[in-house]
């Protein structure tokens, strides 16, 4: 049942990458931000970032993925058609997400990478923290287990509507 204060914050407009190698292989990075508690082993993502003010999505998508993996050489090969929310856990609620949104509302985008591995780089660069601790490529089939469980749902979708991409 979600709580009032749930239901009085708005969602974070937000864009998600799924960073696709010539192999299939989805790009996913280790997060550790200081709320993850005991969900520590479910802590891999995709590239993902809040949309600015005016900013058009494809516009954030980019910029989002090269502020956290330096990554630039990307074909934008599909949008998924609709955008995908999840909910914040109630214990998360006034923690996450600078305490000012109840989730995250997503438009997700698949990027085919045409660079090579060199050009990825998670260190903190250009003003912007590192967003991840290491990175590695997956199976699609992987995502949703390697997710924090509240964003599962958000990434079985993702999944579906990309997984003819993937080969």
């Amino acid at each position: 049942m979600p709580t009032q204060l749930n239901l009085d914050l708005p969602y974070r407009p937000c864009v998600g990458i799924m960073l696709i190698n010539r192999d299939g292989l989805v790009w996913v990075g280790r997060r550790r931000p200081k709320w993850a508690g005991d969900r520590s082993g479910h802590i891999w993502q995709m590239p993902q970032g809040g949309i600015g003010v005016h900013e058009e999505e494809r516009s954030a998508a980019l910029r989002e993925l090269e502020e956290e993996t330096a990554v630039r050489s990307v074909e934008i090969i599909a949008e998924a058609p609709g955008w995908l929310s999840y909910d914040l856990p109630s214990e998360l609620l006034g923690v996450a997400l600078k305490g000012r949104y109840r989730g995250q509302r997503q438009k997700w985008f698949a990027m085919r990478f045409l660079g090579e591995e060199s050009e990825i780089d998670i260190s903190p660069r250009n003003g912007h923290k590192a967003e991840f601790e290491a990175w590695r490529w997956a199976k699609m089939t992987e995502l949703p287990e390697l997710i924090i469980p509240f964003k599962r749902q958000v990434y079985r979708d993702v999944v579906s509507i990309f997984a003819p991409y993937a080969a």
